[in-house]
């Protein structure tokens, strides 16, 4: 019988194949796949990180970004090693500058001094540590017509490159688990909607989550400085969803840096190396890896690797900790 079975699956997957379609995909099996990665690391690296700054306008020249190397192996390690099921990576922030090789653009890290297409390293590491990977992407950018350089609520638009980017994040690195997809500079050009229909012709089981803006259709609520809790509970999201709930929402996740409040440099960037012994407590974190685990959330803690590429060693040092906590969770006093 279940030999008939798999078969039949198998195909009826070819014929969908041979009709140059994807097969369909059980969006709530896919949601109880997604709850099971749990925790995962939100890795952020752009221009933010080599100017002390959260937004970087005014860069013309993608030299500065001036990374000495990248070791995407030691990120996914320690996600292994944290208990963690998958990576958020940053392709893409407001500033337009793309980690991956784009054919869209030279503002890409191909074309800096590093000269390497960090996405595609990712993937490979990821998939070396059996981590999945999940994308953040700036929807516009200040680099398309319309947006204004360091502003948000602009226009950056350009449609065809939005739908150029997205078709290569999605053909060209292997499954994506979802997208957190974040607005400063518009939309880019295309409609929520428009960007879900795209989305899902090229992979249907990919999430997609809207900071701002509609959110019919989206799959995931994601929480920029959001908190554990029930899907219903739409506050969780944190104080950065300002736009209705949808009712499609099959999946919550919640966000925030793992660097406390501090002066001067960023947060979800590596920020200065006068900050290089700030970090939350590990019993902070699985805290809220608990409250994740509870009410069937996914719990995105962000760091920034260096100037090298490399995370801080009290992230790694952290994130181990509470790796271990989650092996072996701690006796509550008696």
């Amino acid at each position: 019988m279940k030999k008939t079975l798999l078969t039949a699956l198998i195909g009826l997957s070819t014929v969908w194949h041979a009709l140059g379609q994807a097969a369909p995909v059980d969006m709530r099996q896919r949601a109880e796949e997604l709850k099971s990665l749990k925790w995962g690391l939100f890795v952020c690296w752009s221009f933010s990180t080599f100017s002390g700054k959260e937004w970087t306008p005014g860069v013309s020249d993608v030299a500065f970004f001036r990374a000495t190397d990248c070791d995407t192996d030691q990120w996914a390690r320690t996600a292994r090693e944290a208990g963690m099921g998958y990576i958020l990576f940053l392709a893409k922030h407001h500033d337009g500058f793309c980690l991956w090789d784009t054919k869209t653009t030279d503002r890409k890290v191909t074309k800096a001094p590093l000269g390497r297409d960090v996405l595609a390293e990712l993937r490979k590491s990821c998939d070396k540590q059996g981590v999945k990977l999940a994308l953040y992407f700036s929807e516009g950018d200040w680099a398309w017509p319309g947006a204004k350089d360091g502003k948000g609520g602009g226009s950056g638009l350009d449609a065809e490159k939005e739908k150029a980017q997205l078709t290569e994040l999605l053909t060209g690195y292997g499954t994506v688990e979802y997208l957190w997809i974040d607005h400063a500079a518009g939309t880019g050009g295309l409609s929520h909607a428009e960007f879900l229909s795209l989305c899902k012709s090229l992979q249907p089981g990919c999430f997609v989550g809207f900071n701002h803006g509609d959110q019919q259709g989206a799959d995931i609520r994601i929480g920029e400085m959001g908190r554990p809790g029930p899907l219903a509970d739409h506050a969780a999201a944190g104080p950065h969803m300002r736009d209705a709930p949808a009712q499609s929402y099959l999946l919550a996740e919640f966000t925030y840096p793992i660097l406390p409040p501090h002066k001067g440099g960023a947060m979800w960037f590596y920020s200065l190396p006068e900050h290089d012994g700030l970090c939350l407590p590990p019993e902070k974190l699985y805290s809220d890896y608990l409250g994740a685990v509870q009410y069937g959330n996914i719990f995105s803690i962000d760091v920034g690797p260096n100037y090298a590429g490399k995370l801080r060693d009290i992230d790694v040092q952290t994130l181990r900790r509470v790796g271990a906590m989650i092996r072996t969770p701690p006796q509550a006093p008696l």
